[in-house]
């Protein structure tokens, strides 16, 4: 195994993370009709390293590589790794204040319309669950969760207010991706065109030996605290977590045909679903393998008054009540520009979740804008950032991978495909040797130990 490590191309990441997710599945599992369980028989994450920049599992030992779910956490943590099975949720990125959860929501319920499926949509309980022992509110069953705390040691100076200005920019690297497994899955059904991975940025604590206890950092919420006796300064960050959308151009001639068979264009003056009256005789259109479409993620929870059809959308049915485009919708639910660059006490972060709560009750279906494999593959200039990671800095990031059920690519028979690996790295290097017809010494990087570690000093 270490000799393997030893042999891989490292190649400048910042972070390389390997996931293999086996999913075994028998019957349906896809948001719509059946939205039976997959079993997850196990859930592997390997991390590795450049120098300078460190990561843990536990807040005190620290290494250039770990297996993030064999690895020691720490005690209290609320990790969970789906072993009962994953079902579809949905998310449009926002980090519960109080919480510190992303927020996610489930089928409520299905019943079939003239032009798709009626849905009724709750939110996950990871907000109000608590256990004995545990850190932190308890997430929900049907989808991977977990605390991974990344120290980079770039730059002397930590600066305690949350601003992407005094960050570095990190980048998805070209080789990460999400396929059928190779071993044990069956290629052609498209399950893993539907994978979102998420990363909530939760908060952050300086990094200089001796500041921040392990205590310190494994406490880490969305809420500042002030520095005093034993306690570092926390910065609390709870900014939009960024997701990533593999495969984003993938659709299946199956998954294809679900969606025109199912779907019909509903009527601008169609408000009740219920009635036949309220859809054309027109089947959708609009999805063809090679080109990326918009997935109208979830944003708030959804009842019956609110005559929601999953196919809702203007690139899908074209009705356009009940979805906004993202920014209309971050604009109206988040702080201003001016309030997002203070830290956050309890009791402004209280009433940023309150004025939240009222902003959404105007939406339910958001067109998100996630981050594509289409974005990654970019070169040279164009090649957008992914995060950005504050220097001299431990930041807690809470890592989520679920299956998105608005996915048009979400369909009953895709569980066939019973398994999938995901794999994905970050790197602080823009270019790549292609972009700039690069013809000198090998870039290829490896840390002088792959086995060295550091505990934390605190």
């Amino acid at each position: 195994m270490k000799n393997n490590r030893k042999s891989r191309k490292i190649r400048n990441l910042v972070v390389i993370c390997f996931l293999c997710a086996i999913l075994i599945g028998v019957g349906t599992y896809a948001w719509f009709v059946g939205m039976k369980t997959v079993n997850v028989s196990s859930f592997d994450v390997e991390i590795a390293t450049t120098e300078g920049l460190f990561l843990s599992m536990d807040g005190e030992n620290w290494s250039y590589e770990l297996d993030a779910k064999n690895a020691t956490s720490y005690t209290g943590n609320t990790n969970t790794w789906a072993e009962n099975g994953l079902i579809p949720v949905s998310s449009v990125g926002d980090v519960d204040a109080l919480a510190s959860r992303l927020q996610l929501y489930e089928k409520g319920s299905l019943a079939t319309t003239k032009g798709g499926y009626r849905l009724l949509a709750s939110r996950v309980h990871n907000y109000d669950k608590t256990e004995d022992g545990k850190n932190g509110f308890i997430e929900g069953d049907g989808y991977v969760a977990f605390d991974l705390f990344i120290k980079n040691l770039s730059g002397n100076e930590y600066y305690t207010d949350n601003n992407v200005l005094n960050e570095e920019d990190i980048f998805l690297t070209t080789n990460s991706e999400v396929k059928v497994a190779t071993s044990g899955g069956v290629a052609g059904t498209g399950i893993e065109n539907s994978v979102r991975v998420g990363f909530a940025q939760i908060g952050r604590v300086e990094a200089t030996p001796g500041v921040a206890s392990t205590n310190n950092i494994t406490d880490i919420t969305c809420t500042n605290v002030a520095a005093g006796e034993g306690q570092a300064q926390v910065t609390g960050i709870c900014r939009q977590a960024q997701i990533w959308e593999p495969n984003d151009t993938k659709h299946v001639q199956n998954a294809i045909n679900w969606y025109e068979t199912s779907c019909n264009t509903r009527k601008e003056d169609g408000e009740d679903l219920t009635l036949a009256s309220s859809y054309n005789a027109d089947k959708c259109s609009g999805v063809v393998d090679g080109t990326s479409n918009k997935t109208y993620a979830i944003s708030r929870v959804i009842g019956i008054d609110d005559n929601v059809d999953i196919y809702d959308g203007e690139q899908y049915n074209t009705y356009l009540a009940n979805s906004v485009v993202y920014n209309a919708y971050n604009n109206a639910v988040n702080l201003n520009a001016a309030s997002l660059k203070q830290t956050l006490d309890a009791e402004s972060a209280a009433a940023a979740e309150e004025a939240k709560l009222a902003a959404r009750a105007d939406y339910k279906l958001v067109d998100f804008p996630y981050f594509t494999d289409t974005m990654k593959n970019l070169t040279g200039t164009s090649r957008p950032t992914f995060m950005t990671l504050a220097p001299n800095s431990i930041t807690k990031v809470r890592v989520y991978i679920w299956i998105e059920g608005q996915d048009i690519d979400n369909y009953d028979f895709a569980s066939l495909g019973k398994k999938i690996s995901v794999n994905f790295g970050f790197t602080k290097e823009r270019y790549t040797e292609g972009d700039i017809n690069y013809q000198g010494p090998s870039t290829d990087i490896t840390p002088k130990n792959e086995s060295s570690s550091e505990t934390n000093e605190g």
